[in-house]
């Protein structure tokens, strides 16, 4: 018995740039059928949770914070609670949950917890817009350090909508869902984030011209 668990888009990105949608704004069949066998076996069920949705996890985590070990241990913090709570739920509210969604609620509220107790550094975020969540390649290293700056220098609120849009693929409403913040809220983080990084990252080629011109 386990105790503990081991153009222009339409978000206003530019059409054929990296911050286009990466997944469907649809529920995944697989996690409807997990909810399932997590109701009636949740020790039997729950690596499968784990191996499905622990990438995606990181991802998140390490884009939103910018440390690679703190997003480790938030992903496991996040599977720790997740299970707590799945042993307190009767099978039929198990049944319902949008696991993709519930579990990124829990990961952002564990996140906001640490954060109280010690600030995260940002200049360490790699990310790579449209990159499937579970890549993280060594090659376009300098691209990839680029936005990661650029996206840490967004507030915190924008750079969360953004990470869970843009890298993740969620839809406005599951992210509203996953943040507690209204739709219409999270359309205007992402709207503003992405212009926020348009601006910086026209910014920075602009200087990057100026000094190759000098």
């Amino acid at each position: 018995m386990m105790t503990e668990p081991p153009t222009v888009t339409r978000d206003g990105a530019a059409a054929g740039s990296p911050l286009e949608p990466s997944a469907a704004d649809t529920v995944p069949v697989e996690d409807a059928l997990l909810a399932g066998r997590l109701a009636v076996d949740l020790d039997a069920a729950f690596e499968s949770l784990v191996l499905g949705h622990q990438d995606r996890l990181f991802t998140i985590a390490l884009r939103t914070g910018g440390d690679r070990s703190d997003a480790e241990e938030l992903v496991q913090d996040c599977f720790v609670r997740a299970y707590r709570a799945l042993t307190s739920y009767p099978p039929a509210r198990i049944r319902e949950l949008r696991l993709r969604g519930w579990l990124t609620t829990i990961l952002l509220n564990a996140g906001r917890n640490r954060a109280r107790v010690r600030r995260v550094p940002t200049t360490e975020l790699a990310f790579e817009p449209a990159a499937e969540p579970a890549i993280d390649p060594v090659a376009r290293r300098d691209a990839r350090d680029t936005w990661g700056r650029l996206l840490g220098a967004l507030t915190p609120a924008q750079r969360t909508a953004v990470v869970l849009r843009h890298v993740d693929g969620m839809s406005y409403a599951e992210i509203a869902a996953a943040t507690g913040k209204p739709e219409g809220t999270v359309k205007a983080h992402v709207h503003r984030g992405l212009a926020a990084l348009r601006t910086a990252l026209l910014a920075a080629e602009r200087r990057e011209r100026e000094e190759i011109a000098g």
